[in-house]
C-alpha cells in the first residue's frame, strides 16, 4: 500500500502547495537542529518536487542514523564509566578487609609483646635479686647472673623494636583506614544513586583510594609512617579539593526537593556563620589538638627512650653480680622494675594510639576548614552544593544542631574577633 501511495504520488503532478509546503519542511529550524540539516542556500528550489522529496528523505535517514550513533556512544562511554566505578567499589571493598585483619593482627602483637617484655624483664629483675642474696659460690651465682643478663639483653633488643612500630599506633591507623574506607565506599554508591558516573568521578575515586592509602599504609618496612616526627602535623588523608560531580548531583537533589531557585539555597547570613565556625575551629579546636599531640609525642619520646636505656642498664649492671658490688643488688632489680613501669604506660596506657587520635583530629579540622574555604571561593552559586545540605552536613560533622550551629557563630560574632574568649569548642563529638 505504502509503494503504491509513493508511486501515484510521484507520478501525479505536483501542484504549487505541495512545493510549497516540501520547501518549508525542508528549511524547517526544527529539522536543521534535530537533524543537522544543511543549509542549502538557493540550490533547493532549482529542484523539482520529486528531487526535494528525495532530499528530504536522504537527510531524515542520515540525521536518525547519527542521532543513533550518538546515542549508543554515550551508552558505551556510561557503561564502561559505571564498570570502572563498580572495579574500584570492589577495591575498597577488599582493602576494609586487608585493614581490619591486620589492625586485629597488630593488636595482638602489642597484647602479646607487651605481657612477654614485661615478664621476662621481672623474671630477669628477680633471678639478679637472688643472685645477690646468695652465700653460695661459683655456679649457682655465675648462672643466676648469664641468666639475668641475657633475659634484660633481648627484651632490650625487643624493645627497640617495638617502640620503633608503635604497635598500638599502627592499630589506630588501620581503624581509621576503615572508617575513612567506607565513609568513601558511601558517597561513592550515593553518587551513583542519584547520578551518572563520568571520567571526573572514576578520577575523583581512585584518587581518594590512593590518599588514603597513603595516609595509612599497610606495609612495616618502606612505606610505614614516622612514628616519632619533628613536629606535630594534622594527618592528611584526602587529594586536593575539587569540586565533584556527586556535590553537584547532591546541589540539584536538594533545589529540586526545596525548590530554592537561583540562590540555591545560599545567603549572605549563612556565608558569614560558616566563617565564623571555620575561626572558632581554628583558634579552639584544632590548637588545642596540636597542644595535646605535642605532649603525647613528647610524652612517647621519653618513654620509648627510658625503656630500653633501663633494660640495658640493667643488662650491664647484672654482669657484675658475685663480684663486689654490692650497688649491682640494688641497681638491677630497681632498674629492672622502672622498665616494667616505662613499657606498661608506654604500651598499655597506649600512648602511641592516644598521638594518632590527635593526628587524626586534627586532620579533621583541617579538612573542614579546608572544604568550608573551598565552596565559599566558589562564586557561582549553581556550582556550589545545595547551601542548606552543606550547612546540615557540617553541624552533624560538629556534633551539633542547625540552631545550636547558629548560636556558635553568634557567640563568635560577639568575641569581636577573640575566639579565644568563646566558652565551648566547636566539636561536640569529640
Amino acid at each position: 500500500m505504502a509503494s503504491l501511495q509513493a508511486s501515484l504520488l510521484f507520478s501525479s503532478p505536483p501542484s504549487s502547495s505541495s512545493r510549497r509546503k516540501c520547501h518549508t519542511l525542508c528549511h524547517s529550524p526544527q529539522i536543521k537542529s534535530v537533524l543537522h540539516v544543511p543549509s542549502l542556500g538557493k540550490q533547493l528550489p532549482n529542484l523539482n518536487f520529486k528531487q526535494q522529496v528525495e532530499l528530504l528523505n536522504i537527510i531524515t535517514s542520515d540525521g536518525l542514523k547519527n542521532k543513533k550513533n550518538t546515542i549508543s556512544f554515550e551508552n558505551e562511554n556510561n557503561k564502561n564509566s559505571l564498570a570502572k566505578i563498580y572495579a574500584i567499589l570492589e577495591a575498597i571493598s577488599d582493602r576494609i578487609e586487608m585493614h581490619k585483619n591486620i589492625g586485629e593482627q597488630r593488636q595482638n602483637w602489642n597484647n602479646l609483646l607487651l605481657n612477654s617484655i614485661n615478664m621476662v624483664t621481672l623474671t630477669a629483675a628477680l633471678m639478679a635479686g637472688f643472685a645477690g642474696l646468695i652465700d653460695a659460690g661459683g655456679a649457682a651465682i655465675l648462672s643466676l647472673k648469664l641468666s639475668s643478663t641475657l633475659l634484660f639483653s633481648f627484651v632490650t633488643g625487643i624493645l627497640v623494636v617495638m617502640n620503633k612500630i608503635q604497635p598500638s599506633q599502627l592499630v589506630e591507623e588501620q581503624r581509621n583506614a576503615v572508617r575513612l574506607l567506607k565513609q568513601l565506599e558511601t558517597r561513592i554508591r550515593t553518587g551513583l544513586a542519584i547520578g551518572h558516573p563520568s571520567e571526573e568521578d572514576e578520577k575523583e575515586a581512585m584518587e581518594s583510594v590512593l590518599a588514603i592509602d597513603k595516609a595509612y599504609p599497610l606495609p612495616l618496612l618502606g612505606a610505614m609512617l614516622e612514628k616519632f616526627p619533628k613536629t606535630f602535623e594534622p594527618a592528611s588523608w584526602w587529594p586536593s579539593n575539587k569540586p565533584s560531580k556527586t556535590q553537584k548531583n547532591l546541589h540539584r537533589l536538594g533545589e529540586k526537593i526545596n525548590g530554592l531557585g537561583g540562590k540555591n539555597g545560599w545567603s549572605e547570613d549563612l556565608e558569614e556563620e560558616l566563617r565564623e565556625i571555620v575561626e572558632v575551629t581554628k583558634k579552639k579546636d584544632l590548637k588545642e589538638y596540636v597542644r595535646l599531640g605535642n605532649k603525647a609525642l613528647n610524652m612517647n619520646k621519653v618513654l620509648a627512650i627510658f625503656g630500653p636505656l633501663l633494660t640495658g642498664a640493667a643488662a650491664i649492671g647484672s654482669t657484675f653480680l658475685g663480684q663486689g658490688a654490692p650497688w649491682a643488688v640494688v641497681v638491677v632489680p630497681l632498674a629492672g622494675s622502672l622498665a616494667a613501669i616505662v613499657n606498661t604506660i608506654e604500651h598499655g596506657g597506649q600512648v602511641g594510639m592516644v598521638f594518632e587520635m590527635y593526628r587524626n583530629s586534627a586532620g579533621f579540622f583541617s579538612l573542614l576548614e579546608e572544604t568550608i574555604d573551598f565552596a565559599l571561593e566558589e562564586e557561582e552559586l549553581g556550582r556550589r552544593e545545595n547551601g542548606e545540605v552543606f550547612e546540615m552536613k557540617m553541624a552533624l560533622s560538629l556534633g551539633r544542631s542547625l540552631s545550636q550551629l547558629k548560636n556558635l557563630a553568634d557567640e563568635s560574632r560577639r568575641s569581636n574577633g577573640d575566639k579565644s574568649c568563646v566558652d565551648e569548642f566547636a566539636c561536640k563529638l569529640f
